[in-house]
Order: structure tokens, then C-alpha cells, then sequence
């Protein structure tokens, strides 16, 4: 009854408001003409002038009503500076904290409840730093008051709170807002609006916000700096910690427009992705197709065929590949570059000195590009059974006879299929009820299938619960599931269960950088820590782990960490598209149907099934299919999911679409090569086009085309 009560009152002030056109009287054009009128009435009655504009301005605040800046500058006209100021203030404020409350009986409750989830990390954000965002949207005014009001009574800031940073970040606006009132009260005619003293308000209207945000930036600056000692000359622009993907990317941009710059690694260069991810996995991966082919010789015509091979050759090739590759991602090539490399342990003693095994380097900016490691799960005996991780599989030389691989994400599914076809009686278990859970169902249990017909044994839903060495030596996996307990035997045990962000021993928990939720390293949208010129980019900053996404995120840290406090660069997250290199292959980039029915955006699927591509067909791959979502009614692509031979590659046409707004439309209209793979592009966006058409237009089109046919 409260509630019905206040918006019954609320409603009424509005109706009152618009049906009675008191918006006539919030006018520039009335106050000229009253302007003599009000004065007088303010000189003879000043408290009463000022308790009548205090409560006007609380009303229109208070129930969002347009207005409140011409009532800013009509009070800067009627009182003056000094008294325009301090009326204003705490007017706007007071009436500001009602609409809060007002929102914040209304509809917070009802918000939470049904988008509570959603809204969690909003939650978590007000709470720990609540005051600085409100801060920061009263100084700089990216919405409109009125939003910012109604939107901060629906999150849990408090009160007191809300009015005092409102009460000081509102006030220096307040302050140039009145001040050109105070102009204004001057103006006796058109050509008076030119006059030097007007102009110049509006000019400081126009750029104060600007001028705010980089006031801001410098006493946050100011404040995380306070305690350390800026050196008078820098060694370096930059330092790069960590010589992966990411660092390596920093470094070379760095070097490229003359910058120096130190690049620490104290493992080997090439980091994770070269020496133990990326590379030696897809190297094992293609020979483990090999032998897929061989079993299916028959498809392709050969009556038999076989092929015998030693694992400890197949290892050799993984780690020649390495060395190939490794060229690239050398000293020598980086020195040539124009980078100074450093061998060791990189530790940050200050936001400007590195400290690598004793040596100390000063620079201007740091960026972090230590990457990730396995995470391994400590259940009960797992040091006794021993175990391998995505890190260390490579230094094996013997074929496992019986494989285990823990975790049913990318990196467990890539090795499981391999080691598979390679002749390893593996078992994968998985804790939810599918592999590869970030996918859409459909291609989960694409996977799973083809994994089945490999002879994986997997296992969903079974929980991890201990490791066993039996006294013969047998090592045995105990696992949960809904109604049993089971006991899996194996020779190997692979960790497959994701990665962590990197973050001990290089000084990240001394200087007090922040984390995310995730674990990572917390940055910005500028790639920034708390410290604004330590940068942290790839896998220790998330949000994605991918080799792609960390060299994009270190192109635009490495640019700010050069060129800042003159230009930044935000970093862009809107496409980023990954792949799983499983047989088939799953590549998505966007949306995918979970994804978007989680965030209740609405969408049509289109498909188009490999079955019916001449290509597919003729390499007896037809095992897959492309989904594109897009908006009801439009071509734009919100999302592509591309399963089958070769996805990974066959997802960059939609990448490009997507990166330049280009619609399934203008792929209908690209000539693409027949027979191909990439022909499924252009027959996904012909689906789309056809799908367009209502059966109206069709009737209407066939009854032309028999007319056309008299």
C-alpha cells in the first residue's frame, strides 16, 4: 500500500505538471519577461524567494522533470554566484537522494530478484568502489542526473553515501552551470548573447567534463604513486615481463616505433603456446589424423591399409616442430629487432624498477604477460599416483597404455582424441553432463560421438573424489556419480581442468595489485592495474586464454603504456573468436543459442549442413555444420558457430563480417570458390535470405511469373 501510495502521489505531481503546461514557467523567454518582477520580489522578500526556488528545484529533481538546468542558470540570474551556488547544491542533491529513495523502494527489490544474477558483478563493483563510479559520473556526465539517480537506488549503495559524494562530485558543475546564469541575468537583448563573459560560461560548460575526467586521472595517480620514489631518468620506456604471446607481441610493437624496451623471460621464449600448448598439440594432433585415416581407408576406396610407427619419433616430430617455429620467437631475432632481452626472474620492486636476479631497471611503464599454468586439483593422493599436465606431457616418450585425462574442456578433449588414435586406452572424465559445456549442446554431443566411435571412454557426470596407489602398484581414480561410487584403473594420469593466471613470485602480491574475480590480474578497459602505468595483458588478465586474444590485448597495451597520458586506447572485446581442434573441429565466435538465451536477446538460427557441401562430400568429411544467429528480420551476425573439417579456418569469413558490420547479405553476394569448404559461408547466408521471404511475397511472385508466362 506504500508503494501504490507513493506512485499514486508521483503521478499525480506529473499529471499536475504536464496538464497544467507548468513547463511554460522553466522557460528562458518567461524569465526575461518576469525578470524585473522576480527581483523585486527577491529584494524585498529574500528568504522567502530563496525557500520557494529551494523547494521548486527539490520537486523537479526529485520527480525527474525537465527543467533543472534553466532552473540552474534562472538561480545563478536571481541570487548570484555565492547564493546560486550553495541553493542549487543542495537542492539538486536533496532532491536527487528522493528520487533514490524512490527507486530504491519501488523497484530495487523486484530488479534483484528477477535479474539478481545478472547483476551480481554490478553488485560486487558498487560495493567495493561504489563511491568512485558515482563520483566519477557526477564529474563527468556521460547520463543524464535523472538516469544516474533512478539507476544507484537499484544497487546497494548507501544513502549517506550517495548524498555526499553527490553533494562534492555535483558541486564544480554546479559552480559553472550558475556562473553563466549569473551571465545570463545581463543579457537586454539577442546580440547581448555574444557578449565575451557569456561565451566564455558555455565554453567552460563544454570542456569541463574533459577537464574533470583527467583531474580525476591525475589524483588517482597522485595517490597510488604517493609512496614510491620516481626516478629523474627512466632505462627503459617499457618492461615486459613474460616472453609468450602477449609479451612477445608488446615487445615487438615497442621496438617497432624505436621505443626501448627490456623483455624478461626466465623460461623459454615462445612461452606456453610454442614450447607446451598450441604448437605441440596440434603437432600430435595432425599425426593422430593420420592414423584416424589409415582406419578409414576403406572410405576413400583402399581395401587396407596400416601403419606402424615408434611414439618416441612421433615425439621427436613435436619437438623439431618446436624447433622450427622457435626462429621466430628467438633472442637473436628479437635483439635484431631492436629489444633488450634478459634472461631470469623478473621482480616489480615499484611501478618504475624491475628487478631481474639483482639487476634493476627503471622505466616509465611495466606490462605484465606472465600467462597461465595448469591448475591441479588437490584431491587426496594425487602425489602419490603422480601426473602429468598440458606443461609437462611432452617430456614422454612411451605411448601410455592406459590414459586418464581429467577435465572434458579444449585442452582435455584435444589430447584424449589424440592420444586415442594413437593407440592409448583412454578414459575422460568429466564433471558436468557434457563435454566442452561453453558450446551449444548439439556440438558437445557431435564431439562425443565421434569420441565414442575413437573408442574414448568417457564419462560424464562423475566427480573426482580420490586417488589410490594399491600395493601392487595399480593406481585407481575413485569417482562420485548420481547413485554410485566407481573405481577407474589407469597407467597415466593426465590434468586437464583449465589454467590459472600466473601471479606468484614477480612481486604482484607486494605492490598490492589488484585481482579480478577470476583470479586474474584486474585491468580496465585500457588494459590498466590500480597502478595506471602497469599494464597486464594474455592469459594473467583474462578474460579469455587465448593465444589470439593475448597478442590483440598487447597491440593496444603496448600503445597506451608508450603514449599515455597523451592517448589511450581501449581494448576490443566485442569479436573474438577461438576454436577446439577435435575431430570435428569447433570454432565459434559471438553468440552461441545459451549464450543468448541467458542474456534474453532475441534471435533467429540459420544453418546450413555439410552433408550437402560438394566438397565435404567429395573428402568424405560431411560431419558438420555452420549456425549463424542473427536478429529477427536482419542480416547482421550476432554470433557463428562452425563445427566440422577445417572450422577453425572456415569461421574467419564471419570474423571479418562481423569485425566491419558487414551482414550475411553482402557473403551472399561474395564469389566464392567451387568446390570448397568455404562455399558453406555463402549456402549459411542463402538459408538466411530465403528464410526472408513470406509466403505472402512468394504468392505474389508466383502469381507475377504466371502472368509473365501468358
Amino acid at each position: 500500500m506504500k508503494k501504490i501510495l507513493i506512485l499514486a502521489i508521483i503521478a499525480c505531481l506529473i499529471v499536475v505538471y504536464f496538464v497544467f503546461d507548468l513547463g511554460q514557467y522553466l522557460d528562458l523567454d518567461y524569465f526575461k519577461e518576469q525578470q524585473d518582477r522576480i527581483t523585486q520580489y527577491r529584494d524585498n522578500s529574500p528568504l522567502q524567494a530563496a525557500a520557494i526556488y529551494f523547494g521548486i528545484y527539490i520537486l523537479i529533481t526529485g520527480l525527474s522533470l525537465p527543467g533543472a538546468v534553466i532552473t540552474t542558470l534562472v538561480g545563478g540570474a536571481i541570487f548570484g554566484l555565492l547564493w546560486g551556488t550553495v541553493l542549487v547544491s543542495f537542492a539538486s542533491v536533496i532532491g536527487a537522494s528522493c528520487a533514490f529513495l524512490v527507486s530504491r523502494h519501488i523497484l530495487r527489490d523486484a530488479i534483484q530478484n528477477r535479474y539478481g544474477e545478472r547483476l551480481h558483478t554490478i553488485n560486487e563493483g558498487i560495493r567495493k568502489d561504489g563511491a568512485v563510479y558515482l563520483f566519477t559520473l557526477r564529474m563527468v556526465p556521460i547520463f543524464p542526473f535523472f538516469v544516474v539517480n533512478l539507476l544507484m537506488g537499484l544497487t546497494p549503495m548507501r544513502l549517506r553515501t550517495y548524498f555526499i559524494v553527490s553533494q562534492i562530485g555535483m558541486l564544480p558543475g554546479t559552480i559553472v552551470f550558475v556562473n553563466a546564469g549569473t551571465q545570463l541575468a545581463k543579457i537586454d537583448s539577442v546580440g547581448a548573447i555574444l557578449s565575451p563573459a557569456l561565451l566564455a560560461s558555455f565554453v567552460l560548460l563544454g570542456i569541463f567534463p574533459l577537464l574533470s575526467k583527467k583531474i580525476i586521472d591525475v589524483m588517482k595517480s597522485r595517490k597510488v604513486f604517493a609512496k614510491f620514489t620516481r626516478p629523474k631518468r627512466f632505462d627503459f620506456n617499457a618492461v615486459v615481463i613474460g616472453a609468450g604471446s602477449a609479451g612477445l607481441v608488446a615487445a615487438y610493437i615497442s621496438a617497432a616505433v624505436k621505443a626501448r624496451v627490456a623483455l624478461v623471460e626466465k623460461g623459454k621464449m615462445g612461452g606456453d603456446c610454442l614450447n607446451t600448448g598450441c604448437v605441440p598439440s596440434k603437432a600430435i594432433i595432425r599425426t593422430a589424423k593420420f592414423m584416424s585415416h589409415i582406419r578409414r581407408s576403406e572410405e576413400f576406396g583402399v581395401h587396407t591399409a596400416s601403419a606402424e610407427f615408434d611414439f618416441k619419433e612421433v615425439m621427436a616430430r613435436v619437438h623439431n616442430i618446436i624447433g622450427v617455429i622457435e626462429h621466430h620467437d628467438s633472442v637473436e631475432r628479437y635483439t635484431n629487432l631492436g629489444v633488450d632481452c634478459f634472461s631470469g626472474h623478473a621482480t616489480i620492486e615499484s611501478p618504475f624498477c624491475v628487478d631481474i636476479d639483482g639487476q634493476k631497471l627503471t622505466t616509465r611503464s611495466i606490462i605484465i604477460a606472465t600467462g597461465a599454468e595448469p591448475a591441479v586439483p588437490r584431491l587426496p593422493g594425487i602425489d602419490d599416483v603422480g601426473f602429468y599436465t598440458s606443461d609437462t606431457l611432452w617430456e614422454i616418450d612411451q605411448l601410455p597404455d592406459r590414459l586418464l585425462v581429467l577435465g572434458g574442456g579444449p585442452i582435455g578433449c584435444e589430447l584424449s582424441q589424440a592420444f586415442a588414435r594413437l593407440g592409448s586406452r583412454v578414459t575422460q572424465i568429466q564433471k558436468p553432463a557434457r563435454l566442452m559445456p561453453r558450446e551449444d549442446p548439439e556440438y558437445s554431443q557431435m564431439v562425443l560421438e565421434q569420441f565414442q566411435e575413437d573408442g574414448i571412454d568417457v564419462r560424464l557426470e562423475h566427480e573426482a573424489s580420490e586417488f589410490l596407489l594399491q600395493d601392487d602398484g595399480a593406481k585407481v581414480l575413485v569417482c562420485n556419480t548420481s547413485d554410485k561410487q566407481v573405481h577407474i584403473e589407469f597407467d597415466v594420469l593426465l590434468i586437464a581442468v583449465g589454467r590459472k593466471a600466473r601471479l606468484e613470485g614477480f612481486g604482484i602480491e607486494n605492490l598490492g595489485i589488484e585481482l579480478s574475480e577470476r583470479g586474474t590480474i584486474g585491468v580496465n578497459e585500457f588494459l590498466e592495474t590500480n597502478y595506471p602505468n602497469i599494464y597486464a595483458v594474455g592469459d594473467v588478465a583474462g578474460p579469455y586464454q587465448f593465444t589470439h586474444f593475448g597478442a590483440h590485448q598487447a597491440a593496444a597495451a603496448a600503445t597506451n603504456a608508450l603514449l599515455r597520458p597523451f592517448y589511450r586506447r581501449r581494448v576490443d572485446y566485442s569479436v573474438i573468436p577461438w576454436a577446439t581442434f577435435t575431430e570435428p573441429e569447433v570454432a565459434r565466435c559471438g553468440l552461441n543459442e545459451q549464450e543468448a538465451r541467458q542474456k534474453g536477446i532475441d534471435f533467429e538460427v540459420t544453418r546450413y549442413d555439410f552433408k550437402d557441401l560438394s566438397r565435404a562430400i567429395a573428402d568424405s568429411e560431411t560431419r558438420g555444420e555452420i549456425k549463424v544467429l542473427t536478429p529477427p528480420g536482419k542480416d547482421k551476425i550476432l554470433g557463428v558457430t562452425v563445427a566440422g573439417e577445417h572450422a577453425g579456418d572456415l569461421i574467419t569469413e564471419f570474423v571479418l563480417a562481423m569485425q566491419n558490420g558487414l551482414g550475411l547479405n553482402k557473403i551472399l553476394g561474395t564469389i566464392h570458390i567451387y568446390p570448397t569448404l568455404a562455399e558453406s559461408a555463402r549456402f549459411v547466408a542463402g538459408n538466411w535470405r530465403r528464410k526472408q521471404v513470406s509466403d505472402r511475397v512468394k504468392k505474389i511472385l508466383s502469381g507475377f511469373n504466371r502472368w509473365r508466362r501468358r
